[in-house]
């Protein structure tokens, strides 16, 4: 594949489709776009937390101009349903998509996750190697032990819900604020992000995303920060690029996640602030994923 594929492709739209599908926890909610294309496998996009796939809907859009891409609605998360039990660790979470996946029909694919996303595809890669064709890892987290223990006891909130609607203004700040602070609950200058806020319609949909799981959103959360990556990310054996936006809170940790996996191909990218950044990563991943098959 050149270069210049997905760059310089035509900029008609490619509509998300919504969907469900049924395993033993309830119905798993999912976005697609893009069709079967022979030679190429399905790609199943994992998002970040808070939130869900619909924050996946650019890179949806853009890589579905070329294939069939999907992106699943973690347990917990979005429209999709809770754990069947309370606080679990993360490998049930890799083993609900990979049961969702069997569901729709889909036993290989390649597969990208961002932040909790990555951290999900990671072990998804290490437990089913034979279905994961090539695995993109988009921002991890490789936290020290003491900063590990600060962000598990400080960096999710704990939300009530109550009658006098305390969850809308804690989670309106929560997820506005991680936006300006690295981690959210430092809000000093020394912890200002240089991004700032995104617009007002993509902070309000987010916001919604998270409100729908406020019960819940928790627990994925706190099993991608106590996730063992130092011990888990040499087991990968599949095909992988390790690679995170510049401007990405968790750009700092990418030279220390590549040094875990010698043999991985490494870039950063432009992100998904806008229409050409997200062409240009697309095309990054695109061409990736070209030439591991």
């Amino acid at each position: 594949m050149k270069a210049g594929d997905l760059t310089t492709a035509p900029t008609a739209r490619v509509d998300v489709r919504r969907g469900f599908v049924e395993i033993a926890e309830g119905q798993v909610h999912y976005r697609e776009a893009g069709v079967p294309v022979p030679g190429k496998a399905p790609l199943v996009l994992l998002h970040a937390s808070p939130g869900s796939a619909k924050t996946l809907e650019p890179l949806l859009r853009a890589l579905g101009a070329h294939r069939h891409v999907l992106a699943p609605d973690t347990l917990g998360n979005g429209d999709s349903p809770a754990p069947a039990t309370g606080q679990v660790e993360l490998a049930y979470f890799a083993d609900a998509h990979r049961r969702a996946l069997e569901a729709m029909r889909i036993e290989h694919f390649d597969l990208y996750g961002t932040h909790t996303g990555a951290n999900i595809a990671c072990e998804l890669s290490i437990q089913y190697p034979a279905r994961v064709r090539s695995l993109i890892l988009d921002g991890i987290g490789l936290y020290g032990e003491q900063e590990q223990i600060e962000m598990l006891a400080h960096y999710v909130p704990k939300v009530s819900i109550d009658q006098n609607g305390s969850q809308f203004h804690l989670i309106w700040s929560f997820v506005r604020d991680a936006y300006l602070f690295w981690p959210w609950y430092r809000k000093d200058s020394e912890h200002r992000r240089p991004t700032g806020l995104p617009g007002a319609d993509a902070l309000h949909d987010k916001v919604v995303e998270v409100l729908k799981a406020a019960r819940t959103f928790h627990i994925p959360y706190q099993a991608a920060l106590a996730y063992d990556k130092k011990a888990r990310l040499p087991l990968i054996r599949v095909p992988t690029l390790v690679t995170c936006a510049a401007d990405d809170m968790l750009f700092e940790y990418l030279d220390g996640v590549r040094s875990l996996m010698p043999t991985a191909h490494c870039a950063a990218h432009r992100g998904v602030g806008s229409q050409e950044a997200v062409q240009e990563t697309a095309a990054l991943f695109e061409r990736f994923l070209a030439n591991m098959h």
